[in-house]
């Protein structure tokens, strides 16, 4: 991922330093193992945990000639430690190395987002509850619909990402596995004694069979979830475009004093946190067919899916890190104004009544039809007139025979569209 988008703290977990460093502590973990197995002679491990050093570009100008990675590995590490690196990956395979390795990146990754999914959880719930009673039209189809509140709309997203939350820890228990089985998986050569000892020092759990690599449908679930967290993440973020429409304008990104909207047009304020958030949406879903794609390997093993995973390992999670972190700051400092909220509710002169006139028509003796055909006439008119659907409604005399005007003016009432607001932030907030 280019630097414009990445933060150092996860960052750091993808680069090769920090690789080769897992790289070394599986090792050395194994050795471990195999001394207290007798496999091999007492004290290897602490000799290479004492010398070795991991020199980065010194592996990388090896594997330009053996055209292996974990083999440039091991010999950098031999140059360091001497004889003694010998009994380094006994029995191994090279997948032990780098499938374990590359879980545990996930998992460290992982760990980092569901931090930053609690910080946007902090951030909508503040909005939602400060904005509980703050009436706004609802719209479906893009059009006015019924009134909710603001914090209600908040709330859908505040539960969507608790789910995105659940599921992510499912994804990380998932893919925190370690497999130290040596070549095609059958131990032959290798103690299943190492493989838990290795996956109890790296805080992982035991792969219970594998091939000679971890399966891939972990890894499946793992990205598809960061697909579907980047979905949501556009969700919200296409919401705030539209809310901040000229013509709408019912929220506003923070603008600060310094900054600017357009090079050709001073007075341009843009969405374009928003804007971005949907771009790398789009980056990270990109990573979730390749994944899936990846489940389907040759017999034991093939390396098709190393190519993939080297690309969207760092990039699908450094970019959903940087995504949350920005959508948490967007929410927090998000402008609302609950005065045009206020002015769009009463652009269309009350028509988002429609359907409390309807239900109340055939409680007095209209048949549904009927009642749908009075009420759609008197709401369209008085879109297209500009007038006040109350008078309308009032004027009718198939209607104002039937019901009182006390009656009438009490379905005319916000408040029955949110009589059970409590209900459903309760529901949600619950602990």
């Amino acid at each position: 991922m280019i630097e414009r988008y990445s933060r150092k703290e996860i960052k750091k977990i993808w680069n090769d330093k920090n690789k080769y460093s897992i790289w070394l502590d599986i090792e050395i973990a194994a050795a471990e193992a195999m001394e207290k197995l007798k496999i091999i002679p007492k004290g290897v491990s602490k000799k290479v945990k004492s010398r070795a050093k991991i020199d980065v570009q010194r592996i990388l100008k090896i594997e330009e000639k053996v055209k292996h990675d974990v083999i440039a590995f091991l010999t950098s590490i031999s140059e360091k430690v001497g004889k003694d690196a010998r009994y380094l990956h006994k029995g191994m395979t090279s997948s032990d190395v780098l499938d374990t390795c590359f879980n545990l990146q996930l998992k460290q990754s992982g760990e980092i987002l569901l931090k930053d999914i609690n910080q946007l959880l902090i951030s909508i719930k503040r909005q939602a509850l400060k904005h509980k009673h703050t009436l706004c039209i609802g719209r479906s189809h893009g059009i006015h619909a019924e009134p909710i509140t603001f914090g209600l709309k908040m709330l859908t997203f505040y539960q969507e990402f608790l789910r995105n939350k659940k599921r992510l820890e499912n994804s990380i228990k998932e893919i925190s596995t370690c497999a130290i089985s040596g070549a095609v998986g059958t131990f032959a050569n290798v103690d299943p004694k190492v493989e838990r000892y290795v996956a109890k020092k790296l805080k992982l759990n035991v792969e219970p069979i594998s091939t000679q690599i971890i399966p891939r449908d972990r890894h499946a679930q793992y990205f598809s979830t960061l697909g579907i967290i980047a979905s949501s993440i556009e969700r919200f973020a296409t919401e705030i475009r539209h809310l901040q429409r000229t013509e709408v304008l019912e929220v506003e990104e923070f603008f600060g004093k310094k900054q600017k909207g357009s090079s050709a047009m001073p007075h341009k304020k843009n969405p374009i946190l928003s804007e971005n958030l949907t771009g790398l949406a789009r980056l990270i879903r990109s990573s979730t067919i390749p994944a899936l794609e990846n489940v389907s390997l040759w017999h034991e093993r093939d390396i098709s899916h190393s190519a993939v995973e080297r690309n969207i390992g760092p990039d699908a999670t450094i970019a959903l890190d940087f995504a949350l972190v920005r959508l948490s700051n967007l929410i927090k400092n998000l402008n609302i104004y609950p005065k045009k909220m206020q002015n769009n509710l009463n652009l269309t002169n009350g028509i988002f009544f429609s359907q409390r006139v309807l239900l109340e028509l055939t409680n007095v003796g209209f048949t549904r039809e009927e009642a749908y055909k009075i009420v759609q006439k008197n709401a369209l008119n008085a879109w297209k007139e500009n007038t006040s659907f109350y008078n309308k409604i009032l004027s009718d005399k198939k209607i104002n025979n039937k019901i009182s005007v006390n009656k009438m003016k009490k379905l005319f009432n916000f408040s029955y569209h949110t009589k059970r607001i409590n209900i459903i932030f309760s529901r949600c907030l619950k602990k």
